[in-house]
């Protein structure tokens, strides 16, 4: 029974690890191309729709993120709450998904407050075309902020779960696996 628990246990580790390093943590970090402004003077519209694209697909993907974070909370939390119960020390992985769900909590507003922008796309027409250069220029401005909002509250809250996760793991490996003898 305790081998049957534990591996499931282990899978289930692994199965947090590998969504862990899809939530946005990883997605967020692709914010950092976000930083700097835009250049000063003319942008051209062929660069313009292609920011403006990256953005659109930077979005979808955050919202992805945020769709499956709650599971993905539960998960972690499960695994937390079972190796407690096995006499695990913890402490540094429920102190990493709490600021990491804080964070959620903090960024989440953030990203749906932007759709109004991808909505709206002023300069922009519905195939992502420039048709106000300085409206486009605006708008992927506004979209680059928010990105930068959001990066700036998770704060690194999800790479440091993942790397607290990581830690547990090492420090609780899994026994070693034994053959059944004939």
């Amino acid at each position: 029974m305790h081998k049957t628990f534990f591996k499931k246990t282990v899978l289930v580790a692994l199965v947090v690890a590998l969504g862990v390093a899809s939530l946005p943590l990883i997605t967020v970090a692709a914010s950092g191309e976000y930083d700097p402004p835009l250049p000063q003077g003319e942008l051209s519209s062929e660069r313009l729709e292609k920011i403006w694209a990256f953005q659109q697909r930077h979005y979808e993907r955050l919202g992805r993120h945020f769709d499956r974070a709650d599971a993905l909370v539960e998960k972690i939390q499960r695994l937390i709450d079972r190796a407690e119960e096995n006499g695990k020390d913890v402490t540094a992985l429920q102190a990493a998904l709490d600021a990491f769900e804080e964070a959620l909590k903090e960024a989440h507003p953030i990203y749906e407050s932007a759709k109004g922008i991808i909505n709206a796309h002023q300069g922009f027409d519905e195939n992502g075309k420039v048709t106000d250069p300085e409206k486009a220029r605006e708008t992927v401005e506004e979209m680059r902020a928010k990105f930068k909002e959001i990066n700036e509250a998770m704060n690194g809250t999800g790479r440091a779960l993942f790397e607290a996760l990581k830690t547990f793991r090492e420090a609780n490996p899994p026994p070693p696996k034994q053959t059944p003898t004939p």
